[in-house]
């Protein structure tokens, strides 16, 4: 039977069948990162934001196709993770603008919507390269305003436009010459092509489907939140979420909630969109919370935890990231709530060890995160009403986190967020060491920005697949030196490996060197290190500190 137009029902049915298949297929994403260290989290980030999508609009049975692309835009957004979440994101977002008050869509109003889509997914981004999942979006969105004048039927329609994605996506690897030399496709583009694709089986079934269950391993990345924020106190005992459907809410409105809800409450996020506000908030009152919404608007998404039962367990991630335990932790008294402040600082950091050298340099807040975790938009969000501050500063310490940062900034009202566009955990201990409360935030913030380009970030991990990169031939657990982004050393010993990246890293200008070691390295290994360094550069200081951070068995600050 031809389909000629999508309306609400059929639109929901497409985006979590999508978002089923890419999460079925996300490991196959997984594997085209490029480089072949233990971080390729592309599939990963995409099927976690677009399952976002799908949890959200799931809940609706709307006909309306603009609402339930709105829905979907709105739960892409918050879960974005990482830079192809967040560009997904913006996919959705473009999408739903285009389709706004419309109950149905035929292929012209789609061709249109995919047209908006990659508009604001391209200017998401500040420099975009083709090669890459804007260019697969791009190229489709020009087949889907060709086809649609002589298409008619959805299926017909998807299928041509789909023929075309997978034509462009091979052409990637020669597009981008890291690609070339990978002999890979783009990942993002592959993992796009995977969504649509599930989304156009939809069209040949009514049955209703569930969006997929997620997965242990990548349950890590949803307990982020609850097991890196453990440093600060529970002062109210229950975390009220909702959403309030009202149309084009007021500034006022919105003002009197957040006034209200900080009378009873703390860790307070208020994000208003055109026809939803949605509310994060502690309080040992969430009736009278919901109570205020209902004045405003109608409810949905609503979700309340005990964080006090919560914080019983403690949440262990083992090194290899395979699974999840629980143990039982004493519970703590609620300590008086922190004083306000002008300036907080949220790090996203992966390891103990740099934890604490953080908090010891005057961080707020530690998001557990990294390489293979990457927080969402929302963990971010949730991170900044954590503290009482007029200003957050964001360092994100890795340059896949960075564009979820910066849309967690967009999205807060109440507070003025920086974001120093740290790409290494090292970066963001210079920034700090920057900040003098006594001085101007914007200065010291520039002072920040212009103090990370002086530091070097060496890294030493492991291969996890046979590859060639340039000259390089890398077999699976090869020793990987990596300097800044690229691939510096390849070696069979992690000690011989570390020397030989030091000796590329540093120079005789070189004035400071620190060793963070991993939890797969010791205390002894990093002190064979350091006598290395003082040996082959007597003027530079050297300082060794326990990282504990996993799958990189040395982080190293050449400054």
């Amino acid at each position: 039977m031809s389909v000629t137009s999508v309306n609400g029902l059929l639109l929901k049915r497409m985006i979590i069948s999508g978002a089923n298949s890419l999460n079925s297929k996300k490991e196959t994403v997984d594997a085209l990162n490029v480089f072949p260290v233990p971080d390729g989290d592309t599939g990963t980030n995409m099927s976690l934001t677009v399952l976002a999508a799908a949890r959200e609009v799931e809940k609706s049975q709307s006909l309306n196709v603009g609402e339930i692309a709105k829905l979907a835009s709105n739960g892409s957004l918050r879960g974005a993770r990482g830079n192809s979440g967040v560009i997904t994101s913006q996919l959705f977002r473009g999408f739903a603008k285009e389709l706004e008050g419309m109950g149905e869509a035929d292929t012209e109003a789609l061709a249109r919507a995919g047209v908006k889509a990659v508009e604001t997914a391209y200017k998401a981004v500040m420099k975009p390269k083709e090669g890459t999942i804007l260019t697969v979006a791009r190229v489709m969105s020009e087949s889907a305003v060709k086809y649609c004048g002589r298409m008619s039927d959805i299926s017909e329609f998807m299928e041509a436009v789909l023929n075309d994605g997978q034509a462009v996506l091979l052409q990637t690897k020669e597009m981008l010459p890291v690609l070339k030399q990978a002999d890979v496709v783009d990942a993002g583009g592959m993992g796009l092509l995977f969504f649509l694709e599930g989304a156009m089986q939809a069209l040949t079934s009514d049955k209703e489907v569930k969006v997929d269950e997620i997965s242990t391993a990548s349950k890590k990345n949803e307990y982020a939140a609850l097991a890196s924020i453990d440093n600060e106190s529970i002062t109210f005992g229950y975390c009220t979420e909702f959403f309030i459907n009202v149309k084009n809410a007021p500034d006022a409105t919105v003002g009197g909630l957040k006034n209200y809800l900080s009378s009873i409450g703390d860790s307070l996020v208020v994000v208003a969109d055109d026809e939803i506000i949605k509310v994060h908030v502690h309080t040992d009152h969430p009736g009278m919370a919901i109570e205020k919404a209902l004045s405003i608007g109608s409810l949905s998404g609503l979700k309340i935890d005990n964080m006090r039962e919560q914080h019983t367990n403690k949440i262990d991630f083992t090194a290899e990231g395979k699974s999840i335990k629980q143990e039982a932790a004493p519970a703590q008294a609620p300590e008086p709530k922190k004083e306000h402040k002008k300036t907080g600082f949220i790090s996203i950091c992966s390891g103990t060890g740099l934890a604490d050298i953080f908090r010891s340099l005057g961080v707020d807040i530690i998001i557990e995160g990294g390489q293979t975790m990457n927080p969402s938009t929302e963990d971010i969000l949730n991170a900044i009403g954590e503290i009482d501050a007029d200003n957050i500063v964001i360092m994100p310490n890795n340059k896949n986190i960075i564009l979820a940062a910066e849309q967690a900034r967009n999205l807060t009202e109440d507070k003025t967020v920086y974001v120093v566009p740290t790409r290494s955990m090292p970066e963001a201990v210079t920034a700090m060491l920057c900040y003098n409360a006594e001085e101007n935030l914007d200065d010291v913030i520039e002072e920040m920005n212009e103090a990370i380009k002086n530091v070097t970030t060496a890294s030493v991990t492991y291969a996890v697949r046979d590859t060639k990169i340039g000259d390089k031939e890398i077999l699976k657990d090869d020793i990987l030196g990596m300097l800044n982004d690229d691939i510096a050393i390849v070696g069979k010993d992690i000690q011989q490996a570390t020397k030989e990246l030091v000796k590329k890293a540093a120079d005789e200008d070189s004035e400071m060197i620190s060793i963070y070691y991993g939890c797969d390295a010791t205390e002894e290994m990093a002190s064979e290190i350091g006598d290395f360094i003082a040996e082959e550069l007597p003027d530079c200081d050297v300082e060794i500190h326990s990282g504990n951070q996993q799958l990189y068995y040395y982080i190293i600050s050449v400054e």
